[in-house]
C-alpha cells in the first residue's frame, strides 16, 4: 500500500546526501521496480561545494554567534545549490521531472543531540524549498520520528544494506569512513545476533582539521592518500588517551557527529596530554605530522576495535571518502589481519556498488520505503522502541 496518496508516475528515486565533511552533494538515481531484486543504481552525480559554502556549514557545527539567521538563510540557499545538482542530473539523464517519483533528501546535519533532555536532531537543506523548485516531490526529515520514538535517529543506513545482502552466509560488515565512521554488522543469517550499526567515532573530521590547520595554502582541505601522517609516528601514549574518550567507549546504540570530534576537542586532548607528560612533551610530540599519524591510528582502532567486539571473523566492505585514504585503509587492514580474527577486507566495488555513492543510494531507499509504507527504522540499532516508517513527504 502506498503511504503518500500523491505520487508521481514517474519510475526513478533521486537519493540526496551531504555529508559531515561538509565537501560536496551525491545524488544516485535509482531504480526500484525490480521488487524482489537489489535496486539498480542508474547514474550519479556530484556537485563539490565552494569554500565558502563549506564554511557556512561547518561553522553551525558548533554553537556560536547568531545561529539561527545563518542556519535558516543556509537552509534556503543549501536546497537552491540541491536543486541545481538534481537539474543537473537530469540533464546529463536526458530525464524529465515527471520521470521522477520522489527525491529522498538528507539534506546538511548542523547538529546532532542524540542523548540527554529534550534530544534533537537538525538537517537543513529546506526539503519544501526543493520540492518547489524541482517540481519534484520530496521525502525528507527522515530522523526525526525515530527519535521521538526513542531512538538515536542515527545510523539509518544498516537497514539499506540488508537489502544488499540478502543472498550472502557469511557476517558482513559495511564500513563507511566519512567525517564520522560508522559501521553496519550484518550476522550469518544462522546466528541469534541482530543487526547492528553505530558511528564508531571520527573517520576523516580529525585528519581533515589537522590537516587544514597546518596546511591553509593547500589546493587540498585533506590529506590526501595520508601521504603527510606517513611522515610522522605514532605517539603510543596520545593514542592510548584518545581511545579513552568516553564516546569510544560508550555502549549501543550510539551516534556522534562534527559537533563532538571536532578541532576544539583535539586541541583539549593536546593540552590534556602535554600537561600529564610535563617537561617530557617536547620530546614526545616531535612535530605535527606525528599528531596526524596518531589520529590516523587512532580512526582505524577505534573502527577496528568496533568490529573485532562483535566477531572473530567476517567480510569487511569499506566505502565512503576514506577508501581513498591509502594510508588508512592499510591502517585498518593491518589491523583486523593481525590478531586471531579472520577478516576478509574489501572496498564495496567487489560487489559492483560505488562506495562513494551509497549512503545518497540509501536516501533514495528510504523515500521508496515511504511510498510503500515500510519500515525503514531498525531498533536494534538506533535504539527506538519501535519499527516505523521514516520520513515526511513535500509536495511541489
Amino acid at each position: 500500500m502506498i503511504n503518500n496518496k500523491v505520487v508521481a508516475e514517474g519510475k526513478y528515486y533521486i537519493g540526496l546526501m551531504s555529508g559531515t565533511s561538509a565537501d560536496g552533494i551525491d545524488l544516485a538515481l535509482v531504480d526500484f521496480t525490480d521488487k524482489g531484486q537489489q535496486p539498480r543504481l542508474v547514474a550519479s552525480f556530484y556537485q563539490s561545494y565552494s569554500t565558502v559554502i563549506a564554511d557556512k556549514i561547518t561553522s553551525l557545527y558548533q554553537p556560536g554567534s547568531n545561529e539561527v539567521d545563518r542556519a535558516f538563510h543556509l537552509d534556503v540557499e543549501l536546497a537552491q545549490l540541491f536543486s541545481q545538482a538534481i537539474n543537473a542530473l537530469l540533464n546529463q539523464e536526458k530525464l524529465a521531472p515527471e520521470d521522477i517519483i520522489a527525491i529522498g533528501n538528507h539534506g546538511q546535519t548542523i547538529r546532532h543531540r542524540p542523548s540527554g533532555d529534550n534530544p534533537f536532531t537538525l538537517q537543513i537543506g529546506c526539503c519544501q524549498t526543493l520540492a518547489t523548485l524541482t517540481r519534484i516531490r520530496v521525502v525528507g526529515q527522515f530522523r526525526r520520528k525515530d527519535m521521538a520514538l526513542g531512538g538515536q535517529g542515527a545510523p539509518l543506513v544498516p537497514i539499506f544494506h540488508q537489502q544488499l545482502f540478502t543472498q550472502t552466509t557469511a557476517a558482513n560488515f559495511v564500513v563507511n569512513i566519512g567525517g564520522i565512521a560508522n559501521i553496519t554488522f550484518l550476522p550469518t543469517r544462522d546466528s541469534n545476533q541482530a543487526i547492528l550499526g553505530f558511528d564508531t567515532g571520527p573517520g576523516n573530521a580529525l585528519l581533515d582539521d589537522w590537516f587544514t590547520k597546518h596546511h591553509p595554502n593547500s589546493d587540498d582541505c585533506f590529506d590526501k592518500n595520508g601521504a603527510w601522517a606517513t611522515t610522522g609516528q605514532v605517539i603510543p601514549l596520545l593514542l592510548e588517551q584518545l581511545m579513552q574518550d568516553d564516546y569510544i567507549n560508550s555502549a549501543a546504540p550510539k551516534s556522534t557527529g562534527r559537533e563532538y570530534f571536532h578541532l576544539e576537542w583535539l586541541e583539549q586532548q593536546l593540552t590534556a596530554f602535554k600537561e600529564a607528560t610535563h617537561s617530557q612533551h617536547e620530546t614526545v610530540i616531535n612535530h605535527n605530522a606525528d599528531i596526524q599519524a596518531t589520529l590516523l591510528a587512532f580512526t582505524a582502532q577505534s573502527i577496528s576495535d568496533a568490529i573485532m567486539a562483535l566477531t572473530a571473523q567476517g567480510k569487511v566492505y569499506l566505502c565512503g571518502g576514506g577508501v581513498h585514504n591509502k594510508a588508512l585503509v592499510e591502517a585498518l587492514s593491518s589491523r583486523l589481519t593481525a590478531s586471531d580474527t579472520v577478516f576478509e577486507i574489501n572496498t564495496m566495488q567487489a560487489l559492483n556498488i560505488d562506495g562513494d555513492i551509497l549512503e545518497a543510494m540509501a536516501f533514495a531507499w528510504l523515500a521508496y520505503a515511504f511510498d510503500q509504507g515500510l519500515d525503514s527504522n531498525l531498533p536494534a540499532v538506533t535504539g527506538a522502541n519501535a519499527s516505523c516508517t521514516l520520513g515526511s513527504a513535500f509536495i511541489p
